[in-house]
């Protein structure tokens, strides 16, 4: 099975629970203001026509990868800071830190605890909240453990203003380090947008294979509850003016959830795609581009 791990679905009954991406940071000169509409109202629909392939594992004869053509070569790419309403109306300046971050399990949490040891006041505007008797930890209603909500949003995201950089101090502490920051944050904060699913698939000779799913993680991801989310972004035009397809922009996140042979092989499948659109329109390309 691939190195990473999945991130599950929200109940109805919960709404907005687990659904943390976690922010990237946005330095104060970088920050763009734009008018706010109704974030709902901007998105494209969920159901349209996707282009996906499937492909065997390159490090696995075990596994089939399968691979959503349609959103790994859109030009999505993170606007937080630069338009983004967030996923609570009340916090739209939080981005998607407004409820924490639930840790996928036990590893999840002890990997970001060392990370969070080298953070710094400088890095983290609620250092002393942090380090202090309550810690940077919670318990949630269902008995899990997640990163502690302070002020409104989770306690790793300075504010606006802050001198140290806006956006999540474990974030920065990977750029200073010169990491990339899937290292030091929580699974749930790095992986999203990405959906990675597994399912596994009995073939016509009795062989089995894990077919493993790699798509847009849009509302329908969370279950139920995802209906009820301000999870906007991945649908919304505002955020598909990125500079390069989400498999280059995303590669190290990809590289970790699929492994270096199993990236090597969709990017070349997202190039020939790309490649064959310069002979005419591309076929079910994402309506939010």
């Amino acid at each position: 099975m691939p190195r990473g791990r999945t991130l599950g679905p929200v109940s109805k009954r919960k709404k907005q629970g687990k659904t943390q991406a976690g922010s990237g940071v946005v330095r104060e000169s970088a920050a763009r203001t734009k008018p706010r509409a109704e974030p709902r109202a901007e998105e494209v629909g969920l159901d349209f026509a996707r282009a996906w392939v499937e492909f065997p594992d390159p490090a696995d004869d075990e596994q089939v990868f399968r691979c959503d053509l349609t959103w790994l070569t859109s030009r999505w790419s993170c606007i937080f800071g630069r338009g983004c309403q967030g996923i609570d109306p009340a916090g739209p300046d939080d981005g998607c830190c407004t409820l924490g971050a639930h840790f996928s399990d036990k590893d999840d949490e002890k990997r970001v605890a060392g990370h969070v040891r080298r953070l710094t006041p400088e890095l983290w505007q609620y250092h002393a909240e942090g380090r202090g008797p309550a810690g940077w930890t919670e318990t949630d209603e269902d008995g899990e453990r997640k990163t502690r909500r302070v002020d409104g949003a989770c306690v790793f995201h300075n504010r606006a203003g802050f001198p140290g950089g806006t956006g999540c101090a474990l974030h920065l502490l990977a750029l200073r380090e010169g990491r990339e920051p899937l290292e030091t944050k929580p699974d749930v904060c790095w992986q999203l947008p990405v959906r990675r699913s597994y399912e596994w698939i009995t073939r016509p000779d009795d062989t089995k294979v894990l077919m493993v799913s790699i798509g847009e993680y849009d509302r329908r991801g969370w279950g139920p509850g995802g209906h009820d989310l301000h999870w906007w972004c991945t649908s919304a035009p505002s955020a598909h003016g990125g500079g390069r397809a989400v498999y280059e922009s995303y590669r190290p996140e990809l590289v970790e959830l699929m492994g270096e042979k199993g990236y090597a092989r969709l990017a070349e499948l997202c190039e020939e795609r790309l490649r064959g659109a310069g002979h005419g329109a591309l076929p079910a390309p994402h309506p939010a581009d």
